[in-house]
């Protein structure tokens, strides 16, 4: 009886403890590469145009040209990438439910030789084989996550991608002209808060890389601030050669 206590104790702990993280990112994810690239794209592109010496009302233009541009960009880039993917994952389960229909002893004999292939005794494979086949739909399923290594219920939705990708790139571009909108009358302001928000975005990247939420905030400040200062230094060379 203490025996089958100390079981039951510690595999309740192993349960409680044994969790993992969502190594594919959920929503958070998009949602942060999304403003990243939004933040970086629009400080940069507005830093290189600062750089030549321009009005702060060309500034401006340019800012919100480029929050625009950038972000029906995404939204565009990111429903055709999903709606393709998503066709195509659509037509191999066409193909699935086709031979399902035809020849499902083969698929069944398919699916054994599968778990075989596992390490499952052949004949307890066949045996779960033959039980899972009973039902097309849940063998359409099994069969989508064993050969193609999708859900069938869990496609992503093109609309939802590119409306995420959207509002995500223009928050973060907003944030360079925001300063502008709000009265400041120079660069530094804008700069500044565009890479708050670069260090913001990395530190939250550390939820899901699982990396130190300093170094990867102070990561993608170096890197956002070295496209910030490049752009600004090509934006000066070029400035200097038009105006010249």
């Amino acid at each position: 009886m203490a025996i089958i206590e100390i079981d039951a104790v510690l595999h309740e702990a192993h349960r409680d403890n044994h969790t993992h993280r969502d190594v594919n990112g959920g929503w958070l994810r998009p949602a942060v590469f999304g403003a990243m690239d939004g933040l970086v794209s629009n400080l940069a592109l507005m830093t290189g145009v600062a750089g030549g010496a321009v009005s702060q009302q060309t500034i401006v233009i340019t800012g919100l040209a480029g929050l625009a541009a950038g972000a029906f960009s995404m939204a565009a880039g990111e429903y055709t990438s999903v709606a393709s993917q998503r066709e195509l994952v659509e037509a191999e389960l066409d193909v699935e439910r086709r031979e399902l229909r035809k020849h499902p002893k083969d698929e069944e004999r398919e699916l054994a030789a599968l778990y075989v292939s596992r390490g499952v005794d052949s004949g307890l494979a066949r045996e779960v084989a033959r039980q899972l086949s009973r039902d097309p739909e849940q063998a359409l399923e099994i069969h989508a996550r064993e050969e193609l290594g999708i859900d069938p219920g869990d496609l992503p939705s093109p609309l939802v991608a590119a409306v995420s990708s959207f509002g995500a790139f223009a928050l973060g571009a907003l944030l360079p002209v925001l300063p502008y909108l709000l009265g400041a009358s120079a660069l530094w302001p804008a700069v500044l808060l565009a890479l708050a928000g670069l260090f913001a975005c990395g530190a939250v990247v550390a939820r899901v890389t699982a990396r130190s939420w300093l170094y990867s905030g102070l990561r993608q400040l170096a890197l956002g601030g070295a496209a910030a200062a490049i752009t600004y230094g090509l934006g000066t060379l070029f400035g200097v050669a038009v105006g010249g």
